[in-house]
């Protein structure tokens, strides 16, 4: 997992409210994804997750920065220069309920990037793929003909999955693809996703607010904070030793499996979060976090290595 399959360099996201406000979605992210890892990207809901993974595809153009599929720039390509590399790029959508049409069967629905991509010679080349695809994801041959509303929650995700993967893509965002879901299905979907990696040999952006879920799926994680990264770095060394106060917050609001520890404290974050509209200059965490100085109003933290994790806070210690 040393090599790098795509690069986000210095990604800008804004939606502009007006002429003189915006919001500041996603401000000035960078990291790498590792060819065959999972990398779970965790915060807030309104962080910026969503937005950056989304820029990560291609599916929404940054304000600037770039990012980089293999050492080549994608970002402003022209849609005939993109296209191949769309192929090599999917997502799997975190409601199955909206992301399926209901008036296509099961066998368009999984052959339609096939079709678009001109993946196959023929219609029973197609049909064949699509079984294929089902058998994968664990649909059974016979639903071949049936609709979106005749498949339980945890079947409609599958059949997503098998959109996904059938043009075997090189990475998969993952937006938050279980947390529509009862927690009876989540390990099979879970467990489902791990497998396809295996034996495809895919490559994971894992977009998630459930900590719990992420521990089981990914190797590096990469947690958020308006907009903003603030830790990085492999999953059983955050969790073990979260560095940046932000991260300890949130291990801290997890409820252990143990009912004997579950009467233990909770460490509150305090205050209001602030609006993506107008951050708070320096650090964006600083107006929650218990050991802002005037430092962290002033300058904005750097990540900084840490051993294997990397960190924006002026105060870790080295």
């Amino acid at each position: 997992m040393s090599e790098a399959l795509l690069e986000a360099r210095n990604l800008v996201k804004e939606f502009p409210l007006s002429r003189k406000r915006c919001v500041h979605a996603v401000g000035g992210v960078s990291l790498e994804v590792n060819a065959g890892e999972t990398l779970a990207i965790v915060g807030e809901s309104g962080c910026g997750k969503s937005t950056l993974g989304r820029m990560l595809i291609g599916a929404l153009p940054p304000t600037s920065g770039e990012v980089c599929l293999r050492g080549r720039a994608i970002t402003g390509l022209k849609e005939r220069e993109f296209a191949p590399y769309r192929r090599q790029l999917q997502l799997i959508f975190q409601d199955p309920y909206a992301s399926l049409d209901p008036r296509m069967k099961v066998r368009d629905l999984i052959a339609e990037p096939l079709v678009t991509h001109k993946v196959c010679a023929s219609r029973d080349e197609v049909t064949q793929r699509v079984l294929e695809l089902m058998q994968a994801v664990g649909i059974p041959r016979d639903y071949l003909n049936r609709y979106p509303h005749q498949f339980s929650g945890g079947q409609r995700q599958r059949i997503g999955i098998a959109r996904a993967i059938a043009l075997d893509p090189a990475l998969i965002v993952c937006d938050e693809p279980v947390s529509a879901l009862d927690v009876s299905v989540q390990n099979q979907i879970l467990n489902l996703l791990n497998d396809l990696q295996e034996s495809r040999g895919l490559t994971y952006v894992f977009i998630s607010h459930d900590l719990s879920v992420v521990r089981h799926i990914s190797d590096r994680i990469c947690v958020m904070f308006l907009g903003k990264v603030m830790e990085i770095g492999p999953t059983k060394e955050v969790f073990h030793k979260a560095r940046h106060p932000y991260t300890q917050f949130l291990l801290s609001s997890v409820l252990p499996p143990d009912p004997h520890l579950r009467g233990r404290s909770v460490r509150l974050l305090q205050g209001e979060p602030p609006s993506p509209v107008d951050p708070p200059s320096g650090c964006c965490f600083r107006t929650r976090c218990p050991f802002a100085t005037e430092q962290c109003a002033r300058l904005e933290p750097p990540l900084r290595r840490i051993g294997a994790v990397e960190v924006a806070c002026h105060h870790v210690a080295s």
